[in-house]
């Protein structure tokens, strides 16, 4: 962890998530207790149906929410689409962009992954740019320059540490139960914060939240989260579960 940045948390809800379950997030706010709050930031990124409910059902809690996706365009005639203005409008700091299942599932390439973050940032939303390699690139050795190369075309021109937050989540990691050894995770953050210095500058990239994402569980929490540059962790599965949530928090704050 980088002891100059606060650490971040974020529960990623993917497309799960009924009213009634916004009991979770009340749970959460019930647990982000006196201790926490200064040292780890939380936030929610619940399904776009449940984000204004949630937002206000947070107020005060000091947890902030996100968005899972957002358009590259502002507005227009783009059925199903959701723009990052309305995203901010719901009550959104944050959102996701470039997740693996969005670059898998859509195709999303990294000019489109880009051109998502710039979308975010100009509603005043902080894009977290979701970075990972695949299992068959990592057997092949290609992990490192894989990661490289979405970061070089997906993070924005001119990003700063406020307005940008990129989680590493491997592919083959995600759901899967398998997790990265703490000295792969090491390398790869020390890559991403190396890159980040050629992108943006090294005053710039020494401040922007690096997380670790991909089946992080309370068991496995406190190891990676005390590995050099990883600043908080992108939550999928646990983040369903408000005490599984907590803990990792927890792990954080250590």
């Amino acid at each position: 962890m980088t002891r100059s940045i606060k650490p971040l948390v974020a529960g990623n809800w993917k497309m799960n998530g009924l009213k009634a379950d916004l009991a979770i997030a009340a749970e959460v706010a019930r647990g982000y207790d006196a201790a926490l709050k200064p040292a780890v930031d939380l936030a929610i990124c619940p399904p776009a149906s449940l984000l204004f409910t949630a937002t206000a059902a947070l107020i005060g809690s000091r947890i902030a929410t996100g968005g899972q996706d957002c358009s590259t365009q502002g507005s227009g005639a783009f059925t199903g689409e959701i723009s990052a203005a309305m995203l901010a409008d719901a009550g959104a700091s944050f959102c996701i962009v470039g997740h693996s299942e969005r670059r898998t599932l859509h195709g999303e390439t990294n000019a489109t992954v880009k051109a998502k973050a710039e979308a975010a940032q100009k509603a005043l939303l902080v894009p977290i740019v979701c970075v990972g390699e695949t299992r068959v690139e990592r057997e092949a050795g290609k992990a490192l320059a894989v990661v490289k190369k979405q970061l070089r075309g997906s993070v924005p021109d001119g990003a700063t540490a406020a307005t940008l937050i990129v989680a590493y989540e491997p592919v083959w990691a995600i759901g899967t139960g398998l997790t990265p050894t703490a000295a792969d995770v090491a390398e790869m953050h020390e890559a991403i914060r190396a890159e980040l210095s050629r992108l943006l500058g090294k005053q710039t990239a020494a401040g922007v939240r690096l997380l670790y994402g991909g089946s992080v569980k309370p068991s496995n929490a406190a190891e990676l989260m005390n590995v050099a540059n990883v600043d908080g962790a992108l939550v999928g599965g646990a983040s369903l579960k408000a005490e599984e949530f907590l803990a990792i928090a927890r792990a954080c704050a250590i």
